[in-house]
């Protein structure tokens, strides 16, 4: 095993790995009191969104895959929102703002979080949210990670109202307890009235008074968490399953279908990094082309993942020279991923966000709730899949995967924040896993590359062109090969990847073996 700094937790009687520990902590507790990986999932998340509010909140969104042991099912949730009915594109002749409540979709957290609770929760609703409520009623202590999203948010952004409403002072230290009564207040109402009391209550009220009939009850009311098939390819002796449209999951998969004709393992390392960088182009300029919301366009993934389509790609692929294509349509990063598995070996991989740091940093009002600026992740441009229109979903960077084997038996589940980095990275961690035989901490802690179009904007179109960032760990010799073959190579810190990512191995005798990202400040933990 190579050296890491952190050792892999082991587990037989369930796993949480997240971001943040308190979130661990909260679904320890309900795996402990019997409750399932989606009991579990929904205590995480909503923790989550009290204690890293900059990343993800209950006026966000959320995307799901769900493994079911006892008939081996995968299932994609997706919780993501629509556009309210005033956002067409006439509306939007100056460009969609990022933030304001004119920069939101419909929020999709907390129906998702209903849809999954209906279908395999085994707890009383209402006890998944006690963690959360406490934490936002009586207070939890600021860790660097809260401490420095705040900082940045104020030196980018005009006033403190967003924090004055969300209940804490932007120049929060270290340490000090952060209070968001109001939050409190709405999650005990979410606890003890329902889905309702979000989507048709006070909180939908003050959603539709404070945007000034912006939104819509109808908007809210109307929406509904998609739960459908995942997608899914065939990699090695293993089947991934991911987010179909209008996730760009879609891009992962392609990925790997392109990465499954070259023999990985047995390359040098320079080799494999050019064949997965090039992949990565190809991918998304794909997603550009076709991506959208399936329910208002014909978004046709059974091409674009053919045999015949993928052997296309592929040849397209120079093995000695970078390529450099344009994508034709231009399009509008803060998220939080984890994983849950229960003693029943049901799992959950599971991501949400607010979209860029503290969303569109507007508060409905009286709620501690923050939006999201997802409206953002639309097109305006008239020939665009992604088009922006009333009802319409926006293509979404939030992605999550899981493989099982042959059999249907789980065997990886993993995930990352990091807008148009997700699928790269998910890339890197199944080639990690399966090709390179690394065990989840290793996979965590193992040096990465980011491909951008624009440096420190991972929410920017993707051109094809841009810049190859490696962490300062891979080998000098293995960045000069990747100049030679014709890339723009820059080399990031050490472990100064713009990802944290969740990882869980289950042996074949059914043991959990989960690792933890020590770019972040999560952890992993078992029962």
């Amino acid at each position: 095993m190579a050296k890491t700094h952190r050792a892999p937790v082991y587990s037989r009687n369930g796993i949480v790995a997240a971001s943040q520990p308190l979130a661990v902590s909260a679904g320890i507790e309900i795996l402990q009191r019997g409750g399932s990986a989606i009991d579990a999932a929904i205590a995480v998340s909503s923790v989550l969104t009290v204690v890293e509010p900059g990343a993800s909140h209950l006026g966000g969104d959320a995307f799901a895959i769900i493994h079911r042991a006892s008939d081996r099912s995968n299932l994609a949730l997706n919780g993501s929102g629509e556009a309210p009915h005033a956002a067409t594109p006439e509306n939007f002749v100056s460009g969609i703002p990022e933030h304001g409540f004119k920069s939101a979709t419909v929020p999709g957290l907390v129906s998702s979080w209903f849809a999954a609770h209906e279908l395999y929760g085994v707890l009383p609703f209402g006890e998944l949210l006690q963690a959360a409520i406490e934490y936002a009623e009586n207070g939890f202590p600021a860790n660097p990670g809260f401490a420095r999203r705040a900082k940045h948010h104020h030196s980018i952004a005009t006033g403190t109202e967003i924090f004055t409403e969300m209940g804490f002072a932007p120049d929060i230290k270290v340490g000090d307890l952060v209070f968001q009564k109001n939050l409190a207040e709405a999650l005990l109402t979410i606890s003890e009235e329902g889905r309702t009391a979000f989507y048709e209550g006070w909180i939908a009220e003050a959603l539709v008074a404070g945007s000034q009939g912006w939104f819509s009850m109808a908007d809210l009311a109307s929406h509904r968490t998609r739960l459908l098939p995942p997608l899914s390819v065939k990699y090695r002796d293993f089947n991934i399953h991911g987010q179909p449209p209008p996730s760009q999951g879609m891009i992962l998969m392609e990925e790997l279908g392109i990465a499954s004709r070259f023999e990985l393992a047995d390359m040098s390392e320079a080799q494999r990094i050019h064949i997965l960088v090039e992949a990565k182009k190809l991918a998304f300029a794909d997603r550009y082309r076709i991506l959208g919301d399936p329910e208002h366009i014909d978004v046709n993934v059974d091409e674009i993942l053919s045999e015949e389509f993928i052997a296309q790609r592929s040849s397209d692929i120079d093995l000695n020279q970078a390529s450099n294509r344009a994508q034709e349509f231009p399009e509008g990063k803060d998220t939080t991923y984890f994983l849950v598995a229960d003693r029943d070996g049901n799992a959950v991989s599971w991501i949400q966000s607010v979209f860029q740091g503290f969303g569109a940093s507007w508060v409905i009002p009286g709620t501690g709730i923050l939006m999201n600026n997802r409206l953002t992740g639309f097109s305006l441009h008239p020939h665009s899949p992604n088009l922006i229109a009333p009802g319409k979903r926006p293509a979404h960077t939030l992605n999550a995967w899981l493989a099982t084997r042959k059999d249907g038996r789980l065997a990886h589940v993993g995930g990352t924040p990091g807008a148009n980095i997700q699928v790269q990275t998910n890339l890197q961690l199944v080639v990690n896993a399966i090709d390179l035989k690394m065990n989840p901490q290793e996979n965590a802690e193992a040096p990465r590359w980011q491909h951008l179009a624009v440096v420190g904007d991972s929410a920017a179109l993707e051109t094809g062109a841009g810049v190859l960032q490696i962490e300062d760990r891979i080998p000098y010799e293995v960045m000069a090969e990747l100049k030679e073959r014709g890339h723009e190579v820059k080399e990031l810190t050490s472990y100064g990847h713009s990802s944290a990512v969740q990882l869980l191995e289950v042996m074949e005798d059914g043991t959990y073996v989960a690792g933890s990202d020590p770019r972040c400040e999560g952890l992993a933990l078992g029962i």
